[in-house]
Order: C-alpha cells, then structure tokens, then sequence
C-alpha cells in the first residue's frame, strides 16, 4: 500500500486524465478502501485542488478549473513537450511572452528529473534551427482582447494601416485567428463592406471598448486556414495561372509547397491555382510538380516555359 503523500500523487495524476473516476475505480487503483479514496479527496481540496463529485449509480470524481494555478503533474513525454513549446514560444512572433516563457522554462527545468533533463540537453544541443525571416511581432495584449471579442461575440473597432500604407477605420464582427508562419491574421465581417475580410492583426491598432453583441453568422469556409491562405496570397501575387495537373488531386497537393490551391476535375486530373511575384519562378515550381500539365491561361507562363524548354534542351543535348 502506497504511504499517504505517494498515494495522494498517484490520485492527483489519475484524476488529471480526461475523465470522471467513480470511488470504486479510484480505490482499487489505489489498493485503499473507498473511505480512504474520501479523505485523500478532501485532503487534495484543503491543497487548492477543485475536485468535483457527483451522485448517483454512474456518478464519480474529475478534476476541475479553479480560482488558482496549483501545481501540475506531468508525465516524461508531456513535461519534454511543454519544454519544447516553452523555448519555441520565447523566439516566436508574438511580444511580450519571451520572458514569461524563459521563467516557466526555468522553473520546469529545475525541477525535472536528470533523465529528463539530458533528453532536453542532447535536443537542443544537437538540433540547428534555420532563421527565420524577420517578420512583423504582434502583442499578447492584442491576441487576447481579439480572442476574447470572438469567443464573446463582440464587435471590434480599430485602425488598420492597408498594404499601401494608407490609415482606414474598420468596425467588425471577429470570428477567428489564424496563425501563418510569423503572421497573425484576423477573419471578421466588416460592417461597412458587408463582406468577410481578412486583416493582418500587427496592421491592426484596436480602440476600446468593444462594441455591441452579435448574432454570429456562418463562416465563409469550413477551413478558415485554407480560407486565409487563398485569400492572402491572392491579394498579393502580381501573377496568377490556372494549371490542369494530369495527375491525382491528393498526390499533387502532398508536392505543394507554396501558395497555391488544388481541386480534383477526376480522379486522373485536377485543377492547380498559383501565383508568384515572378512567372519564371511559377515555370520552375510546376516542373517540379512530377507530372504533365496544360496551361488554361497565362501567357507570361507559357513563355517562360518555353525559354526553359530550350535552355534545358541545350543542356542536355550537350551531355554525352
């Protein structure tokens, strides 16, 4: 039998599954009597631990959300995971939380086992993470007042600053963030557009206080990632084809990299939407696609294909 101390651990890390145990479960994990499963519930509760109970034949004990923080307890591969996060978050795209997030990786690491702190060692010392660009930061601040307007169904009023610098005065109704790469963009329906607009939320300077309640609308897609994607890139490429891939949908969209979309015209064939800033770099990207493809439109495309056609023609003509 577990002395009372270890067994009051092993019935918190029980208790932090997902789930609801009845006393009759908690006891016999414990190898205790269900009066015993009692006290040490009432003892967890005097630690700050809002155990919650309820009656009846199917009734049981799960672990709740209280008014404090009280200590976690973390398996080997959740505490390796948080970890990881941790370090991520302290280089990340958003102000304000790098040094919250070096405190709370001090306090994990100083308290991990050494078995565990190796693992974490031998990670970052034998891992290389590659730049990334420079990129606009957005603030906590404005992520949490935006996600709590959504969450509370509450119009926003800020000034947004347009790609070509120009100050415009927006009143919306926020439905969701999306994060991309280092960028953070808001989807919202614009009052005065009448139409779903997406924002960049560091282009974003928000007033306060928010506005009415809203009835929410249906959202303009089911995947509002894609949404965003096809929105974003589209407002942006000085270029644009439309491309027939004779190839699966599915194999196509696995070799897509960049910004583009893929839908299926038959099982044999599908339909592939880019653009670029530069058609040459377009040409290069779908002959890297695997499979033959016919141009729909874009003449500056076809010519790029065609000085690429030769230029690899005299290249391998010279060979052998």
């Amino acid at each position: 039998m577990l002395e009372t101390s270890a067994r009051l651990l092993r019935l918190l890390s029980l208790l932090q599954t997902p789930r609801e145990w009845t006393g009759n479960e908690l006891a016999e994990r414990l190898e205790v009597s269900t009066r015993t499963v009692r006290q040490d519930i009432d003892r967890l509760r005097q630690l700050g631990y809002p155990v919650h109970a309820t009656r009846g034949n199917i009734g049981g004990y799960r672990l709740g959300a209280g008014a404090v923080m009280p200590p976690l307890l973390l398996d080997d591969e959740e505490a390796v995971a948080v970890a990881v996060g941790l370090r991520s978050a302290a280089a990340g795209s958003v102000t304000g939380i790098e040094e919250t997030s070096l405190r709370a990786l001090a306090k994990l690491e100083q308290v991990l086992p050494s078995r565990l702190r190796r693992r974490l060692n031998a990670l970052q010392t034998y891992t290389v993470s590659v730049p990334l660009a420079a990129g606009p930061q957005v603030s906590a601040e404005a992520l949490s007042t935006i996600t709590a307007a959504c969450r509370d169904h509450e119009r926003i009023r800020f000034d947004y600053q347009t790609h070509d610098g120009a100050q415009d005065r927006r009143e919306v109704e926020p439905y969701s963030l999306v994060n991309w790469g280092r960028r953070w963009y808001l989807v919202a329906y614009d009052m005065s557009r009448g139409d779903w607009r997406t924002f960049r939320v560091d282009r974003i300077a928000l007033r306060t206080p928010t506005g009415p309640r809203f009835a929410p609308r249906p959202l303009p897609a089911d995947d509002l990632a894609s949404y965003v994607s096809r929105g974003v890139g589209t407002a942006t490429w000085r270029y644009r084809a439309r491309v027939i891939v004779h190839a699966p949908a599915a194999q196509i969209a696995e070799k897509v990299s960049f910004a583009g979309t893929v839908s299926a015209i038959d099982e044999n064939s599908c339909m592939f939407e880019a653009g670029s800033d530069n058609p040459e770099s377009m040409a290069l990207w779908l002959g890297m696609l695997g499979a033959d493809f016919t141009i729909v439109d874009a003449p500056e495309l076809v010519e790029h294909l065609r000085t690429l056609a030769e230029r690899y023609g005299r290249a391998s003509s010279a060979v052998g």
